[in-house]
């Protein structure tokens, strides 16, 4: 009965006009780039992070949350039409969907892709409303040792399901910690890693980093490369399954939706994981594992509507205990903190309108993106014959402006131009730049409530073990780096990752 009140509540707040508005411009621009290949979630949402300085909390968290999970839908259209997944987790997406529309089926693929998606979204919301409200009561009793332990954890949780090196990995994840103490020590006012350069004292603004190490290093990337011919055809076919394509469609569905709700909460693992795991499983399982490749509807509707339920339910840890999933929810902690708004338990105790209506306006999102996406796929093939080399000076034209607004300081573009520079360079070390992110916005965190649990301990450091919760979160810890040193895990994880790479 209290979850019926919560959701009421939250249904209110987001069918306003102007949320509304908010979430429909989410779920198009979501769609648009996820179709448009080089352009991510990550970089999207980076570069329209200070637009957020100017609309109210609950419609920018709800334009941004559009983005993420549009940018899953979107994605799959070129996967399907094209063979060119414009977002990473649309990869698994191609190896079928692909061969549907070669064999004469992309409107039946488009479909199962289209409705597993919103069922997926629509299991997960309701999952995400269901689990949020008691996983918050139990964050309610975290102290300053246990979040310190879950923060640790989490970073090795990104460490170990971060696709490449494990080394590297755990590179980036340092870097983003130093990063993370640039500035003024809040406890003792002394500066830290500024080198006397004025505008460094207050930190490096995550926006900055954001938008060079995602935005630029990817306009840089793309630029690189030399950019494919897209043979498109404009034979789609009907747009609804036939009686056997749904028959093996929606078994798949369903496994993915459960595979996607549960890998999503993990951090670092998300849309990417859990489509790559749905389609392993629907091969395994399958009596007819030739059939995979070719054209077969469970190896596109597993993949989809697990990347899909792993958007939303990404969402748990960040709404519950302030931890990011993924880089895009680590851009969610951003633009919470732009409206000082403090991530974890306290969002659902001090703002209930903002955290119920961001819920619902999910599943609203969800609803338009089924309708607005089969009818506007004659849009979105036109959109595809747009070459990257006209659509990147508005891109740097955009993040440029974005970030002069931040503080109206130059000073701020010449650190994204750096941060642009160097995000390249890692993009060639092969060096993936999600880790990293996450060290920027926790190490501050992390930092708080190590000194916090040390002060209220007196200084003795066996608190973090010998409180029964931190020390179960630490030995998770240690458990997950000794479980990828194994030398069999440690195989099996470069094979999950070969196909991303």
């Amino acid at each position: 009965m209290e979850l019926l009140q919560h959701l009421a509540l939250g249904l209110s707040a987001a069918i306003t006009p102007e949320n509304l508005f908010y979430c429909f411009m989410g779920c198009i621009l979501g769609t648009l780039i996820g179709i448009l290949p080089g352009i991510g979630p990550v970089p999207t949402i980076a570069m329209l992070l200070p637009l957020t300085y100017v609309l109210p909390p609950t419609a920018g968290l709800i334009m941004l949350a559009g983005i993420y999970y549009g940018a899953q839908y979107g994605g799959s259209t070129t996967a399907i039409l094209v063979a060119l997944p414009g977002e990473t987790s649309a990869v698994v997406t191609v190896l079928d969907g692909h061969q549907m529309a070669r064999n004469g089926r992309a409107g039946s693929a488009l479909a199962i892709a289209a409705l597993g998606s919103f069922f997926a979204g629509t299991v997960a919301t309701f999952l995400l409303a269901a689990f949020a409200p008691p996983l918050t009561e139990i964050a309610f009793k975290f102290g300053p040792a246990e979040y310190f332990s879950l923060m640790v954890t989490g970073l090795v949780g990104a460490v170990v399901l971060a696709s490449g090196s494990l080394i590297k990995a755990i590179c980036m994840i340092i870097v983003g910690l130093l990063i993370g103490l640039v500035g003024t020590d809040v406890n003792s006012g002394v500066s830290r890693f500024d080198f006397n350069i004025p505008e460094l004292q207050d930190g490096i603004d995550f926006a900055v980093i954001a938008m060079g190490v995602f935005g630029l290093a990817e306009i840089l990337n793309n630029l690189a490369q030399r950019e494919k011919r897209v043979n498109i055809t404009d034979k789609i076919g009907k747009l609804y399954p036939n009686k056997q394509e749904f028959k093996e469609s929606y078994p798949a569905v369903i496994r993915g939706t459960a595979i996607g709700s549960a890998l999503g909460i993990l951090p670092g693992g998300g849309a990417v994981l859990s489509s790559f795991a749905s389609y392993t499983l629907e091969k395994k399982i399958t009596r007819q594992p030739e059939r995979f490749g070719k054209g077969h509807p469970a190896g596109l509707a597993g993949p989809e509507s697990a990347n899909n339920a792993a958007a939303q339910t990404s969402f748990i840890p960040l709404l519950t205990l302030g931890i990011p999933s993924n880089a895009v929810m680590a851009l969610m902690i951003g633009a919470m903190t732009i409206h000082n708004i403090q991530p974890g338990p306290q969002v659902m105790a001090n703002h209930p309108e903002l955290f119920w209506a961001l819920i619902v306006s999910m599943w609203i999102g969800n609803l338009m993106l089924v309708i607005l996406n089969l009818p506007l796929i004659g849009l979105w093939i036109k959109l595809l014959k747009v070459p990257y080399r006209v659509l990147f000076p508005a891109i740097t034209l955009f993040c440029v402006i974005g970030v002069y607004s931040l503080n109206y300081n130059v000073f701020d573009i010449y650190m994204m131009a750096i941060f642009g520079i160097v995000g390249y360079l890692w993009t060639k070390l092969r060096c993936e730049a999600a880790p990293l992110l996450l060290g920027v916005v926790l190490g501050p965190m992390l930092e708080e409530n190590f000194r916090r649990a040390l002060l209220l301990s007196r200084g003795d450091f066996s608190t973090f073990v010998t409180r029964p919760l931190s020390a179960s979160l630490l030995l998770l810890a240690l458990f997950l780096i000794l479980l990828v040193s194994l030398p069999a895990i440690k195989k099996k994880r470069e094979e999950a990752f070969v196909e991303e790479d």
